[in-house]
């Protein structure tokens, strides 16, 4: 089963996913946490911090990637179930780089999602819902956005399940959440 979990910054997502993928897991298999954020500033360490905190006793196994998402079919049993938390991170480390901005990045990652998510027997994917706000951004943040929403809607393709969480309260869109 694959599971899309979005919605507002801190509001829940990240509790939500991991109970999702401990619920997925059967006995004896790996559950593994993908994290795809990179670190910028204290704010950024602390959170991973807490997250690894939350995490402690669940039984995941964690794996850093911050681009190149299919690297998890390759160092993973695929018949475990993964929690990739989040697209946000992992289309901001593909699209902004040490070479400069790569513009093609949603496409590439768009493949790497669809190959992964289809190579693995339980997934819970998050992002992050970043499409309300009414400013008028840069044409890079604009581009991002937009490179965002493509792997949001594939990911929503893709899964089995697409929950929204607002407010903390997870909203079912389409299947049914297993928690």
């Amino acid at each position: 089963m694959k599971v899309f979990i979005s919605g507002g910054c801190k509001n829940g997502k990240s509790t939500l996913a991991e109970s999702a993928a401990c619920a997925l897991r059967r006995r004896g298999e790996p559950l593994y946490y993908i994290a795809t954020m990179r670190p910028h500033d204290a704010e950024d360490i602390a959170r991973i911090k807490r997250h690894r905190r939350e995490r402690q006793g669940k039984g995941f196994i964690t794996f850093e990637i911050g681009t190149d998402i299919e690297k998890a079919l390759r160092i993973a049993d695929v018949d475990g179930t993964f929690l990739l938390d989040s697209l946000t991170a992992l289309c901001a480390n593909e699209m902004f780089t040490e070479h400069g901005i790569d513009l093609g990045a949603a496409e590439r990652v768009e493949k790497q999602l669809e190959a992964f998510l289809s190579g693995v027997k339980n997934a819970v994917v998050v992002s992050d819902f970043i499409y309300a706000e009414p400013m008028m951004f840069d044409e890079y943040t604009d581009a991002y956005i937009r490179a965002l929403s493509v792997l949001d809607r594939c990911a929503a393709r893709v899964c089995d399940t697409v929950v929204e969480v607002c407010a903390g309260t997870p909203y079912i869109h389409k299947g049914e959440l297993i928690v």
